[in-house]
């Protein structure tokens, strides 16, 4: 087989692996038994990125602030013991930090109070933004 050819064919099984990724967790809710998914609703995840109030935040937080950030700590880890959080944590941008969230949830609604739920946001000194994700890669046991 001509090089050409076989950098071809491992591109389109590339591709076909690719979408059967990113395929996977709608068919895995669609095959569901009935009964279960009549009982119980399928768990969507979720991106929910944690904005500061302003680009400085991780060198100039005040004691109250940094407090807030304890406790948004200790929330996030909870909810992560309990599955309902995949992973997070702060992205270091040059421009400035901000937390990025991924969540289950049934819905954007129950996502949203997963993360107004952070005593963070409920202290008013982060806001979010929440958006529909489709994880396609994740270790095992997540």
């Amino acid at each position: 087989m001509l090089p050409e050819m076989k950098t071809l064919r491992f591109a389109v099984m590339l591709a076909a692996a690719g979408i059967a990724c990113a395929l996977a967790l709608p068919v895995a809710a669609q095959s569901a038994p009935a009964s279960q998914a009549q009982t119980a609703p399928a768990m969507k995840t979720w991106f929910i990125r944690l904005i500061p109030p302003r680009s400085t935040f991780m060198q100039d937080m005040t004691e109250s602030e940094r407090k807030l950030m304890e406790e948004h700590f200790v929330y996030w880890k909870d909810l992560f013991a309990k599955g309902a959080c995949l992973f997070g944590g702060p992205v270091l941008d040059p421009k400035g930090v901000y937390g990025v969230l991924v969540v289950k949830a049934a819905s954007e609604d129950e996502a949203r109070a997963l993360g107004a739920g952070d005593p963070s946001v409920k202290g008013r000194v982060n806001r979010i933004e929440v958006a529909e994700m489709r994880v396609a890669f994740l270790a095992k046991g997540q």
